[in-house]
């Protein structure tokens, strides 16, 4: 089996270790860190989310395969930089004010990141000007809005208003999601996207970066 599709493999197993171990033997080996990323890191993460949007896999899976992703990137890190490669773009995300929940959040930073997407978490309870300030002064532009409450999700609204007002709504694409959340909802406040699960959502950041 070839060290690329071994990291794969140990990846979509969770195998942090291995993962670490087989990247720094692929370096060894002389192949270039663009290779390892692109055939080795991001198919196994893919899979998994795949599998997870068929409901093959479910969050605790997803979670320590993302880990062993971390593993392998940060390994991988140094030699990136080296060789200037660049990620597919960068997006911000974050849970509106007035909610403190992350868990749907993070499974939809950790699918991203997993697809290559450099990803700036700005937390919960996030103002809509935060949301604003990430587009303006670090670049992002993609906006990615969760919500777990029927009471927070007005504050999407607030977030693509914000754009609008300050004269770049067609500089940024709005995505939101949560439990409440509708494709219908997303219409009705003038939001860009919404997916009904994290892997979907990272293949609509995707398609939006291309």
């Amino acid at each position: 089996m070839s060290v690329l599709l071994e990291i794969s493999e140990k990846l979509q197993a969770g195998k942090s270790k291995d993962v670490k171990a087989l990247v720094e033997q692929a370096i060894a080996d002389g192949i270039g860190a663009k290779q390892i990323l692109e055939e080795g890191l991001l198919p196994g993460m893919s899979i998994i989310g795949d599998k997870f949007k068929n409901n093959e896999v479910y969050v605790p899976e997803v979670l320590i395969a993302a880990r062993a992703m971390k593993a392998g990137t940060d390994t991988l890190n140094p030699y990136l930089k080296e060789a200037n490669v660049q990620p597919l773009g960068k997006i911000c995300i974050g849970t509106v004010k007035g909610d403190l929940h992350d868990i749907g959040k993070n499974l939809v930073k950790m699918m991203m990141e997993g697809k290559g997407i450099e990803v700036v978490d700005l937390g919960v309870n996030v103002e809509p000007e935060q949301f604003l300030a990430a587009v303006k002064d670090q670049g992002c532009t993609i906006v990615c809005c969760s919500a777990l409450l029927t009471t927070t999700m007005g504050v999407m609204k607030d977030v693509v208003d914000i754009f609008v007002k300050e004269g770049i709504r067609d500089k940024v694409k709005v995505m939101i999601g949560g439990a409440p959340i509708t494709q219908a909802y997303c219409e009705s406040i003038g939001a860009d996207g919404y997916t009904s699960d994290a892997a979907s959502a990272a293949d609509l950041a995707v398609e939006y970066l291309k």
